[in-house]
């Protein structure tokens, strides 16, 4: 009786009731744990640019699974956050039910890609036996210490009534309504991942992570080594931060930030100056502007003196004008910098536009210098090194007790409060009598109020704040009356341990406490093994993740110190023609229509077949037929399968694209893998008759690529599915050696390179490689002879001189 073809689905269908992608629980087998960015599932689904790292971690997914792995594949959601809050806001529809539908839809596309997930593993940020964990960690960093309340400034959108982040903001306007955006005091929880900034910072350098990705890292932490100086006025102290202690004698004004503490004082009317309301109206100007235009290095700097008051240098006791200007921020260093305009650009830009006093005292030609050479205008430390008289001037204020060696970082404390309703309530009840109280483990999860209105109240405040029912509560400590926190926490939260939660849904279906339960399974996967993702998430959620993760570590949940040993980002998938894809544009195009045209393995063949996997690459429909011709050629050779003995050349060839493919799927270049299968294909074409072993092995080297199409033909061909759970082929560097030489090539009889051939490969192909290989000694020349030993080395004599 004839076979009757599966098609696709109905081979998904056979995974799913096979569990060919289950993890094992109690496997001997070594551990695979391959991760990927979880999304966060929109109304609009995924277009074709989204699956790229989902199909690259799938395939190496098959790969390991292949080689003997016990592999951890898993796919979630990351549901919480603003635009299923703008979606309820706009629609009435609540955000719980808006998530429930687009995670229904990215489940579908997923699937119809035929992705190996682990599907008994699913879990959802927005799902309280998932979030009531996110708030145990909270509540850890709570009683560390790491968790604090202060009022700080916000972005504050008068016509949305609610706070924006500095992303949202686009030159002063809010990017949703075009309205000038204000800074409003907010209440705030904040997280003191600056606790954390040294380890951050080294413990990079263990991480097998793109170099770009741990630069960003470092950048965005900042570290630098330096001194803290300590100016005075009057009998205050004024902390500044310096990288360059050796120019302290060319400091003549001292600046400091709208927001620094000093500055507040003088507005309160504490510590007099002439021209306060100059000073007010400064200070109210800059709070409507974001940091990242106060930094903004093109900006002309401006700024207010405090006029009536001077700071007095601790070197030299020199008295200098006190000034504020906005290009300095509250939160970097101390609010305050010391200003050396002969060796600083934006001291020097300030200087001459208010001609303010420039003192060289590093010897150079150039204003302003910034390199080190010999101090000059420093008194006892003039003529010596700068490099010393730093050193110098470091141990001098510190015999003074006015400054000391320090250490400052960019990075600032982690703002982790939202003033809005979709996202994780914060399990913290406000008492008089006891202060902030945690909520005990038992009354986790704090859930979300049901509510038939999400708008901001325009106080500043989260939409919880309004809803008294749930807001007045008993103090968890001494029974008396509460109040509930009304923030929310932000998008981030939930991704910053996700990872764990894979784990533990194997372990229990509701993730109960404790967490004792699951450090034997966190001992066993972790640390991530590859993680694949987006590179605009290169810095904040990695390293918040990074974070949460070494405060575990800490407490003694998780034995590894960071989370994701080998990272991995692809690039950007473009419409045709190079153009980023939008609606907008009108170039979205969806993977539906190319898995219902061509099915899922031509779209994910072209996906990975496109470019170097961490390129940008454009969409190129050609290219997807391409695909799929290559995949009817194959289909057309199973006619020709017979059982027989491979000839030693094609046993030879066979052997080289299993290293090359097996090669190339571990160092993500899977653009090659494909290439070295089609050349094999090609090569399979123009046989009479195809050894079966060699053409089963060949669906094997392309059944991570395209799981469906090989499935299809390994069942055809040997009626024993599934194809996915067969070992990888291995090579023998004897068989690959006995057909293949290294040949030198020279010009003019200087070695210029090498090339692999084939054992007595005539002369004709030989030179051709070898022309390419050597084109650009060759190029312009005329050649006078070729000399060939066959098996040894090509010589290209050329006429006149080649060097």
């Amino acid at each position: 009786m004839k076979r009757i073809p599966r098609t696709e689905k109905e081979w998904q269908k056979f995974w799913r009731e096979e569990e060919i992608f289950k993890t094992e629980e109690n496997s001997s087998k070594p551990k695979f744990y391959c991760l990927d960015f979880f999304p966060y599932p929109s109304g609009v689904g995924l277009h074709v640019g989204h699956p790229r790292g989902y199909v690259a971690t799938d395939i190496f997914s098959h790969f390991k699974r292949m080689n003997g792995f016990n592999v951890l594949h898993p796919m979630g959601w990351d549901a919480f956050g603003l635009p299923a809050e703008n979606y309820a806001i706009k629609t009435g529809i609540h955000p719980g039910k808006a998530v429930e539908e687009n995670v229904e839809r990215f489940k579908e596309q997923l699937n119809s890609l035929g992705l190996s997930y682990d599907w008994s593993r699913e879990i959802n940020t927005t799902d309280p036996n998932y979030y009531k964990w996110t708030q145990w960690i909270f509540i850890k960093l709570f009683e560390k210490g790491l968790a604090y309340e202060e009022t700080l400034p916000i972005n504050f959108c008068p016509s949305c009534k609610t706070g924006l982040a500095n992303e949202e903001v686009l030159e002063g306007l809010c990017e949703r309504c075009d309205s000038p955006v204000e800074k409003k005091d907010i209440r705030q929880w904040v997280l003191k991942i600056t606790d954390y900034g040294e380890r951050l910072f080294n413990d990079l350098d263990y991480l097998d992570w793109p170099e770009p990705i741990k630069e960003m890292q470092r950048n965005w932490i900042g570290r630098s080594e330096g001194a803290e100086v300590h100016f005075s006025i009057g009998d205050e102290i004024i902390e500044t931060f310096t990288t360059r202690p050796d120019t302290l004698f060319g400091a003549t004004f001292l600046v400091l930030a709208p927001e620094h503490s000093f500055v507040k004082r003088v507005i309160k009317g504490e510590i007099e100056i002439s021209n306060l309301k100059e000073v007010e109206e400064y200070v109210k100007e800059a709070r409507k502007k974001t940091d990242l235009e106060r930094t903004d290095l093109i900006k002309e700097k401006e700024g207010v003196e405090l006029k009536g008051i001077k700071a007095v240098n601790p070197i030299n006791g020199e008295e200098i004008p006190v000034w504020i200007a906005d290009y300095v921020l509250g939160f970097y260093g101390k609010g305050a910098v010391m200003s050396v305009p002969a060796h600083d650009e934006r001291d020097y830009q300030m200087a001459k536009k208010y001609n303010l006093e420039i003192r060289p005292v590093i010897e150079s030609r150039e204003i302003p210098f910034m390199g080190e050479g010999k101090m000059i205008n420093s008194g006892d430390y003039s003529g010596i090194d700068s490099s010393l008289g730093g050193e110098k001037i470091i141990e001098e204020l510190e015999k003074k007790k006015k400054g000391k060696r320090a250490v400052n970082y960019k990075l600032r404390d982690w703002i982790f409060s939202r003033q809005r309703y979709w996202g994780e309530p914060i399990p913290l009840i406000h008492c008089q009598k006891c202060g902030v109280v945690p909520l005990k483990e038992e009354d986790l999860p704090l859930t979300l109020p049901e509510v038939e209105k999400y708008e901001p109240l325009g106080t500043g405040e989260s939409p919880l704040a309004g809803i008294s029912s749930w807001v007045e509560t008993d103090c968890p400590k001494c029974k008396g009356k509460g109040k509930r926190e009304t923030n929310t926490m932000p998008q981030w939260a939930g991704s910053c341990w996700y990872y764990l939660a894979y784990l533990m849904k194997g372990v229990s279906e509701d993730m109960e406490f404790p967490i004792s339960l699951y450090k034997k399974t966190f001992k066993k996967w972790l640390p991530v093994d590859l993680y694949v993702g987006g590179a605009e998430h290169a810095v904040l959620h990695l390293l918040y993740a990074r974070f949460w993760h070494k405060v575990l570590y800490d407490i003694g949940v998780v034995e590894e110190k960071e989370p994701f040993k080998k990272l991995k980002n692809q690039g950007l998938i473009m419409g045709e023609g190079g153009v980023k894809m939008s609606k907008s544009k009108g170039n979205v195009i969806s993977p539906d229509k190319v898995v219902k045209e061509h099915g899922p393995d031509v779209f994910r063949l072209f996906e990975m077949f496109v470019g170097r996997f961490e390129d940008e690459a454009s969409w190129d429909e050609e290219g997807v037929v391409g695909m799929r011709r290559f995949l009817e050629r194959v289909a057309q050779m199973e006619e020709k399968v017979e059982d027989l003995e491979a000839s030693s050349s094609l046993e030879s060839l066979l052997h080289k694209t299993i290293k090359k493919v097996t090669e190339d799927i571990e160092s993500f270049k899977f653009n090659t893998a494909i290439s070295s299968l089609m050349v094999f294909s090609n090569y399979l074409k123009e046989e009479e008759k195809i050894p079966r072993e060699v053409f089963l092995n060949f669906l094997k080297l392309l059944s991570p690529f395209a799981p469906h199409f090989s499935e299809e033909m390994w069942s055809s061909l040997k009626e024993k599915p599934s194809i996915l759970k067969e070992s990888w082929p291995k090579y023998s560097l004897e068989k690959i050696k006995e057909e293949e030489v290294t040949l030198i090539i020279q010009v003019n009889g200087k070695m210029r390179g090498k090339i692999e051939v084939k054992k007595g490969e005539e002369k004709e192909k030989v030179e051709i490689k070898a022309r390419e290989m050597v084109e650009k000694w060759l190029k312009g020349k005329e050649i006078k002879k070729v000399i060939y030993l066959p098996d040894k080395l090509i010589n290209f004599v050329l006429n006149g001189n080649s060097n």
